[in-house]
């Protein structure tokens, strides 16, 4: 009977202070979409920063000296290798054939050469949890101690990169939603707040019927519910609206943003962060009023 009442109250009370509440409730779905994009943007870029390791590799350059049954030894022994996904073997004349297909045009500048004057090679493809600039130098360092290994190039300011660009999205997603999801609460908290006192002759009745605390508070914790939920799903349509104007129309112009991808957990999740994040502030603005 007690919940019954609330969400009848909590209604009733929504429909008679529509204005401040449907005002809320945009407010809340604009913070809400806000939310959404941040994330929409960042987890495009989280998924190029992950895909960048793959593309990431150390280069080993071995010793002319060395024999094609010392060569086979050593990428066995680098194959076992935790940190190592894949091994490859690039030979002297597989090393003048790509510097050729990169110089394009410019590639009969090597046809005086009397000689190769490349070194074979092997490349190490890294798994993507090692692709940081500790590891790399670390076994960098490792792999110079190795006989038949004359020099390394692991691209010491591409892994660094790669690393910085990953922990940013993760950190500027955190700031985001923690900012963003104050905003909700601090909005939920202050349209409740006034919510209560207009409605503070009813409440004093209840006190004098015997309506306990909890009795009085529950129909406005409901109140910041809904208004969080109604708000989830106005940044919902507004995200659906957003990607659309992205992938149909933009990707016209740019057709690269079609390959973009919106997190529908996020989609799904949204109504729930804003029944949750209502339901916060509710309970701040009613917890700070002595009844």
């Amino acid at each position: 009977m007690v919940s019954s009442y609330s969400l009848k109250s909590a209604l009733k009370s929504l429909a008679k202070e529509k204005w401040i509440n449907i005002l809320s409730t945009l407010t809340v779905g604009s913070s809400l979409l806000i939310i959404t994009l941040a994330v929409f943007f960042l987890y495009n870029l989280g998924l190029i920063a992950n895909h960048l390791p793959e593309r990431f590799s150390m280069m080993a350059y071995l010793k002319n000296s060395l024999s094609q049954e010392q060569t086979r030894a050593l990428m066995d022994s680098l194959k076992k290798r935790p940190e190592v996904a894949k091994v490859s073997y690039i030979s002297r004349e597989e090393a003048l054939l790509e510097l050729k297909q990169t110089l394009g045009a410019s590639s009969h500048l090597l046809e005086g050469l009397d000689e190769n004057p490349l070194t074979p090679s092997i490349e190490l493809k890294l798994r993507k949890e090692f692709v940081t600039p500790s590891t790399t130098s670390r076994i960098s360092e490792e792999l110079m101690k190795i006989p038949g290994i004359d020099t390394i190039y692991y691209g010491e300011r591409i892994a660094e990169a790669i690393h910085l660009l990953k922990q940013s999205v993760q950190n500027i997603s955190i700031i985001i939603f923690l900012t963003i999801s104050l905003g909700v609460v601090f909005v939920t908290y202050s349209t409740v707040k006034i919510l209560f006192y207009r409605k503070k002759e009813e409440i004093e009745i209840l006190k004098l019927l015997g309506a306990t605390s909890g009795f009085i508070r529950t129909p406005f914790l409901i109140e910041g519910g809904i208004i969080g939920l109604l708000g989830g799903i106005l940044g919902i349509i507004g995200a659906f609206v957003f990607y659309f104007a992205v992938t149909y129309r933009l990707s016209m112009v740019i057709p690269m943003l079609k390959t973009l991808l919106f997190p529908v957990s996020v989609l799904i999740a949204l109504p729930f962060i804003g029944i949750i994040l209502g339901v916060i502030g509710s309970a701040i603005a009613i917890g700070r009023i002595r009844l």
